[in-house]
């Protein structure tokens, strides 16, 4: 096993683990790596022994402490001033309209032209434009934003491979520190958490929802166009009736989880599935593995979203720390994919694509043709 096959291919390698090794110990991560659904389960409810709290966690090491980084009351401290703006009603009455809007004006830019890659012109910018509003930075050029974004991604991603990170998510991350420092007292989900937290906390956590919402967005929006252009079948049924958008939506982060891994660390010397885990071990979930674990989904390497219980999947982790945004997430998906399926008639992928990355994976590209209006 290597790196590169992990970032590229990882699904033989995770299923030979996941049915002879569910808990192996891998030299290339330094750590433990979790493959089985019902173990992946087991230690992400279990934080009191398999801990987001040490100083290697890589979002940590970027960011600073924030909800992602902390556990028991630390954490509840962080996360219960943002909690309340992410329940769903809360999400459809705040965000629905503007999100709308947003597909609309981005497809109204390239709609004409036949042809476009999605990644970059929709899933992108529909991200940063959303988390932008979300934030109070909406006006902050959306360059900029994705700029910090990215550095940041990328930093996570070198520490969690074990490469030199070098110095451009600190720059970025103090970017955007100046920047939300500046703007903390505007109207924003960031108002209320000022309150409860000191302005260092809120910026962490400000970064960390940044870097969730956008990552996980235009992944899962990247995602689910590219399973729909590979699949015409399941594109037409789609098509054909809107109320199929949610079911694929489940299908797609079950087979191609936008975070393919989540990271926790031993607090005391364990054994889980035969495995001797010693106390400040790393033990790496591989989500990926877990949504294809045909224990628990049939046919599991094929996108079907006619498949029975997709809510098992844990593409947003499961226990303290799943994801805040799950529910935004699906409805920036779901109006991104109504969208394109309303406006641009007869999409078709117009080269090959697939999705790769070590901790985020998505496609680099997902370049669409349609009829051009």
């Amino acid at each position: 096993m290597t790196i590169e096959q992990l970032t590229t291919d990882p699904y033989p390698l995770l299923a030979r683990l996941r049915e002879t090794e569910p808990v192996a110990w891998r030299p290339e991560l330094t750590g433990w790596l979790v493959t089985r659904y019902d173990l992946a389960l087991q230690v992400m409810r279990d934080a009191a022994t398999f801990t987001v709290d040490d100083p290697r966690f890589s979002t940590a090491q970027v960011v600073g402490p924030s909800m992602l980084s902390l556990d028991a009351g630390a954490h509840t401290r962080h996360r219960s001033p943002f909690a309340r703006h992410f329940r769903p009603r809360e999400i459809e009455d705040r965000f629905e309209g503007f999100v709308r809007a947003e597909c609309a004006r981005l497809v109204d830019g390239f709609a004409a032209d036949g042809r476009a890659e999605l990644r970059r012109a929709l899933a992108g910018p529909l991200s940063v434009a959303v988390v932008a509003d979300a934030l109070g930075l909406d006006g902050t050029d959306t360059a900029r934003v994705l700029a910090w974004y990215d550095a940041i991604v990328s930093t996570v991603d070198d520490i969690s491979a074990g490469r030199s990170p070098g110095s451009r998510g600190a720059e970025a991350f103090g970017e955007l520190r100046a920047h939300i420092e500046g703007t903390v007292g505007r109207p924003s989900l960031l108002t209320e958490a000022a309150t409860a937290l000191e302005l260092p906390e809120v910026v962490s956590n400000a970064a960390v929802l940044m870097f969730g919402g956008i990552e996980t967005t235009e992944g899962m929006i990247a995602n689910l166009l590219l399973h729909l252009l590979r699949e015409p079948a399941q594109l037409e049924a789609v098509r054909a009736d809107r109320a199929l958008v949610p079911a694929a939506i489940e299908e797609s982060l079950r087979l191609e989880p936008a975070a393919a891994v989540v990271d926790r660390y031993a607090t005391r010397d364990v054994s889980l599935a035969g495995a001797s885990i010693a106390r400040g071990d790393l033990v790496t979930v591989s989500l990926t593995a877990a949504n294809r674990d045909p224990a628990v989904f049939e046919n599991p390497d094929v996108f079907d979203p006619s498949r029975p219980d997709l809510r098992k999947q844990l593409a947003f982790a499961h226990g303290p720390h799943f994801c805040l945004g799950a529910d935004l997430a699906r409805l920036e998906t779901r109006i991104a994919v109504e969208t394109v399926l309303d406006r641009l008639p007869g999409i078709a992928l117009a080269e090959p694509a697939a999705p790769s990355g070590l901790v985020f994976r998505k496609p680099v590209a997902v370049p669409a043709r349609w009829l051009p209006s």
